[in-house]
């Protein structure tokens, strides 16, 4: 059977691949277009096999929440390059996969690839996706919130993203803990909340430290209480200086405004993520050589 142009036309637009891909889909199922979308289908879960060893360490945080920002939730989304990242169509599922979490329970990524958009699982729309930009793309991780308070959310760039639930305040107040939280990256809401064993390792070291300085037992002690209590400032949100008056720790501005930290979370794109390092100029010469 002759393959049209419209033909190949209508396959591109029904499943998104390459011109070439859907010629070549055509030709192998002689024309049939519903056999040629499930040879694509079948050949992006091949493609998307094959990348799924790559590293993905870049994409993007989206962040979800439902009408009266009682609940949300915050998805990361990860691809090869920076460039994929700001693709249109990354962008969209990256979306579509945000507000599929919103509108389910728990955070498992396993149930989450097997709900529905657009009449294909999360996960065939991965894998299409894949076989279209023709970069490994993985949903990583999520982080929900409900509260009775008032939630604050903030992202920055899309790299960054935190929720933050507050007893008290109101919504400015909540959105400016969540972008000190993006800036400052606190481990603990206060030192009540940092396990002893970190307390312990900490002060170890510091004692370690002082003790080489020579200087008598109570001096020792004094200068180890003192950079422990920096320390933990400087972990905790309530300790560290607000990021928007650094005349105010941020326990002080809650106080303030009569408002605590019942929780937050926080997301960054590619944490805990091994990135490869390129070398270009081996890379180059490799080619040069053919090798």
């Amino acid at each position: 059977m002759a393959i049209t142009a419209s033909m190949v036309k209508e396959l591109r637009e029904r499943t998104g691949a390459g011109m070439m891909e859907c010629k070549k889909a055509l030709v192998e199922t002689n024309g049939d277009m519903e056999s040629a979308v499930e040879f694509l289908r079948k050949s992006g879960l091949a493609q998307a096999d094959k990348k799924s060893a790559r590293v993905a360490a870049e994409g993007k945080i989206v962040l979800a929440t439902n009408d009266d920002h009682s609940k949300a939730v915050m998805v990361e989304v990860n691809c090869e390059t920076d460039f994929v990242a700001k693709d249109e169509n990354f962008n969209a599922f990256a979306g579509a996969v945000a507000q599929n979490a919103l509108n389910m329970d728990g955070t498992d990524i396993a149930a989450l690839m097997e709900t529905d958009v657009n009449g294909d699982t999360v996960e065939q729309a991965r894998q299409a996706l894949v076989a279209k930009i023709g970069e490994n793309i993985q949903v990583r991780r999520m982080m929900r919130v409900s509260t009775g308070g008032v939630l604050g959310s903030y992202v920055h760039g899309g790299k960054i993203g935190v929720t933050v639930d507050l007893e008290g305040g109101d919504t400015e107040l909540a959105r400016d803990i969540a972008m000190h939280v993006a800036a400052l990256s606190p481990e603990f809401i206060s030192v009540d909340d940092i396990p002893q064993d970190i307390m312990d390792k900490e002060k170890n070291i510091l004692v370690a430290q002082a003790a080489d300085s020579g200087k008598p037992p109570e001096i020792v002690e004094k200068m180890v209480s003192g950079r422990l209590r920096k320390h933990v400032s400087a972990i905790t949100l309530l300790g560290q200086p607000f990021v928007k008056d650094q005349d105010v720790s941020v326990g002080e501005l809650l106080v303030q405004k009569n408002a605590s930290v019942k929780g937050f979370n926080r997301l960054a794109v590619g944490e805990g993520i091994e990135k490869k390092e390129e070398n270009f100029a081996e890379e180059v010469m490799q080619q040069v050589s053919g090798n």
